[in-house]
């Protein structure tokens, strides 16, 4: 007995050829919404790693530099404190003595309490290079014995919060060439 592909059997198995080919469709749709969904979530789960970390970072940065404001406010009342401190001086009265020392140890403290915080002060010396990165040119004149770029006064502290710059040192700046 030979087997021989008759036309009813063709006819019978059509149907099954055409299930499978159905079935083989289907899967492969499957396979395609799995591979998308895969997709999407691993993209979800990478946003969010990245929303946690940008989160933490803003974080830290308020938590930094959150007070430049009030940092900036206070910079005034450390300038006066400590004009009062080198005004007096020694020439003092002595009946001046008490309140001189208040206000000297008020300065010391209000420093602590800004370094405390992250707030440090550039104090620049005559005779150190001009920074501009640290110092802003408030004047520039010739001065002998001096050279260009050399500050040749400071008139006022800058400061630094953190690694940021609050407000940059007020200096004047030799012109000399040589």
């Amino acid at each position: 007995m030979s087997q021989e592909n008759t036309p009813s059997d063709a006819a019978t198995n059509a149907p099954e050829m055409e299930a499978m080919a159905q079935e083989m469709t289907e899967m492969d749709a499957l396979r395609a919404e799995r591979d998308d969904m895969r997709d999407r979530f691993m993209r979800a789960l990478a946003d969010a790693e990245n929303t946690r970390k940008r989160a933490e970072r803003d974080r830290r940065e308020a938590e930094a530099y959150g007070s430049t404001r009030l940092a900036r406010d206070l910079l005034p009342v450390y300038d006066n404190l400590k004009r009062a401190v080198l005004t007096a001086g020694d020439n003092a009265a002595p009946e001046m003595a008490p309140i001189l020392e208040g206000v000297d140890l008020t300065l010391r403290e209000l420093t602590q309490v800004m370094a405390k915080h992250g707030l440090t002060t550039i104090s620049p010396n005559v005779g150190d290079v001009f920074d501009p990165q640290l110092h802003q040119a408030m004047f520039e004149a010739p001065l002998p014995g001096t050279v260009a770029g050399q500050i040749i006064q400071v008139a006022l502290e800058g400061f630094m919060l953190h690694d940021r710059l609050l407000r940059p040192a007020q200096v004047g700046v030799s012109s000399n060439l040589g």
